[in-house]
């Protein structure tokens, strides 16, 4: 890391200003990301850039937290190709289209089906995309929409819920920063969850929009009327990151809907069981998956794995892109970009503003940074003593720091969420941005209400 990053001030910012000036200008995040991070590395590093550039990267891949990703998305890719191959997914169709005879009906069943599956947002962004694409299909959904749907159900699910991976790691920096006593992080958290104001509302809104309540405006309301009087669902340049646009399967006669249910069940049973890991869960649900599939005989060994493996190449382009997400994230933490906002964020906090302020300029900061968990590494041990220090509740403190990210994370055109959502849904993650960010500013504008009222109450 540079030494002298405090004298960057404003600078630090330049990157990230370039990044989202390249992006609104020509549509193509994954060159925004590599030229922003080179800027950065340039700045902070001068000539020697290029040896600190490929330091990060390396050790932005070797990272645990990188590694658990490509194992669990990668996993899950398998596992979705696998219930794909193996009729599950096209039963379900049949099962659902039995249920939701209508558009509104369907796209209301996806957002259940998001909200049930609360364990973990990549879970929950891959499953409920890759099996109610097909069925959205049928009714003219545009492939924004969806996931938008998906997107605004996956995270702010499973940062209410106490037994979900979000709950676990918030939990466990609360005990690491010292604000909760060894053991008693997830109570901490719990107390925490009414404050999760976006959380709430983004939940909430998906049903309003679907119902009609809040109408289809903006972006959006383009996309749907290209859907339904064009017919042309995805916009263009869907298929990069689309993890349906590869091999196809054919899939057997007469498929069963326990070949989706138990699968899924079993990955949602297993996580839970070894204390919430979803690493355990994906390995252990393809073993499981193997003993189910290969009695039946709709699939050889040999198919099995050839599933596996084109599961895991359909995750690779959404992958590539996280990873130039998380080196961005990297360059910025070293010029201490994040550091400089919250120095200046200090200025103004009173204990009446605090939430709103923390709420703000992390959700700002996240938007910008696309460091998803990161950020509630960084931010949580500094919002828990400052809201001590001010006078304000450490609960709403820490509400309003886990509402920033998930709400910066769905602005983001580049946080893992999004590019997620968006491989699942076979939307461009571009367009799947730009047409779920007014909703997000909806959500934060009610969101910023309430953390106001708290503060003065």
């Amino acid at each position: 890391m540079p030494d002298d990053t405090a004298e960057f001030g404003f600078i630090t910012a330049l990157p990230s200003i370039f990044l989202l000036a390249f992006i609104f200008y020509t549509k193509r995040i994954l060159e925004g990301l590599t030229l922003a991070s080179l800027m950065g590395f340039i700045m902070a590093y001068k000539l020697e850039f290029f040896t600190h550039a490929n330091e990060t990267l390396i050790g932005v891949l070797t990272d645990g937290d990188t590694q658990w990703l490509f194992i669990v998305c990668g996993l899950m890719g398998s596992i979705i190709a696998l219930i794909e191959r193996g009729g599950g997914a096209a039963a379900f169709g049949v099962w659902v289209s039995k249920r939701a005879k209508t558009r509104r009906s369907t796209l209301l069943w996806t957002w259940f089906l998001g909200v049930i599956i609360f364990i973990d947002d990549y879970l929950n962004s891959l499953t409920v995309g890759s099996c109610m694409a097909p069925i959205t299909d049928k009714h003219k959904v545009s492939r924004e929409k969806l996931a938008y749907i998906v997107d605004s159900t996956a995270a702010p699910v499973c940062v209410l819920i106490p037994i979900s991976t979000w709950a676990v790691y918030i939990a466990s920096l609360l005990e690491q920063s010292g604000a909760a006593a060894e053991g008693e992080g997830l109570k901490y958290f719990m107390q925490t969850i009414p404050y999760n104001f976006y959380g709430w509302i983004a939940l909430l809104i998906v049903p309003l929009v679907i119902l009609g309540v809040v109408p289809v405006f903006g972006p959006m309301k383009k996309a749907e009327e290209r859907a339904q009087n064009e017919g042309i669902l995805a916009p263009p340049g869907s298929e990069k990151i689309d993890i349906h646009a590869g091999e196809r399967f054919a899939v057997p006669d007469n498929p069963k809907i326990l070949n989706f249910f138990l699968p899924i069940l079993f990955l949602i049973c297993s996580t839970i069981y070894f204390d919430v890991d979803m690493q355990m869960g994906v390995i252990c649900t393809i073993a499981f998956t193997f003993l189910l599939y290969i009695p039946q005989g709709i699939m050889g060994p040999e198919e099995f794995f050839d599933a596996v493996i084109a599961g895991v190449k359909n995750m690779l382009f959404p992958l590539v892109m996280v990873v130039l997400a998380f080196t961005f994230a990297d360059i910025n933490e070293q010029v201490g970009f994040l550091s400089y906002v919250i120095d200046t964020a200090k200025t103004i906090m009173t204990p009446e503003l605090l939430p709103l302020v923390l709420f703000i300029v992390l959700g700002i900061t996240e938007f910008i940074m696309g460091l998803s968990w990161g950020m509630y590494a960084i931010a949580i041990p500094i919002a828990v003593p400052l809201a001590v220090a001010v006078g304000a509740d450490p609960y709403v403190a820490v509400g309003a720091v886990c509402s920033a990210g998930v709400w910066g994370s769905h602005i983001c055109f580049y946080s893992d969420a999004t590019i997620l959502s968006s491989a699942a849904s076979g939307c461009d993650n571009y367009r799947h941005a730009v047409t779920q960010m007014p909703y997000g500013f909806l959500g934060a504008f009610f969101t910023a209400i309430g953390f106001l009222i708290v503060g003065y109450m």
